[in-house]
């Protein structure tokens, strides 16, 4: 993940659009022509994007942008180290 990439996900796009792209990623990887090296990288997408909307919702509950995108980083390298 890419915390400079979620800013600009967060700041330029409303959470419906970013669901919307999620979406259709999720379609895309389902057809059966779609290579290992693509789906690494709709992966990759995908996992900015759903950050993007955690971050979000975040900010629009009431946390700074600074501390949505710090606690949200938090969580995944938490998650990693287990």
């Amino acid at each position: 993940m890419k915390l400079p990439v979620i800013k600009h996900l967060v700041r330029e796009n409303e959470s419906e659009k970013i669901e919307h792209t999620i979406e259709v990623l999720e379609s895309y990887t389902e057809h059966r022509s779609v290579t290992d090296e693509e789906m690494d990288v709709i992966g990759e997408l995908i996992s900015n994007l759903c950050g993007a909307v955690e971050v979000k919702q975040d900010i629009k509950d009431g946390t700074p942008e600074r501390d949505a995108c710090n606690n949200f980083m938090k969580k995944v390298v938490g998650s990693i180290d287990r």
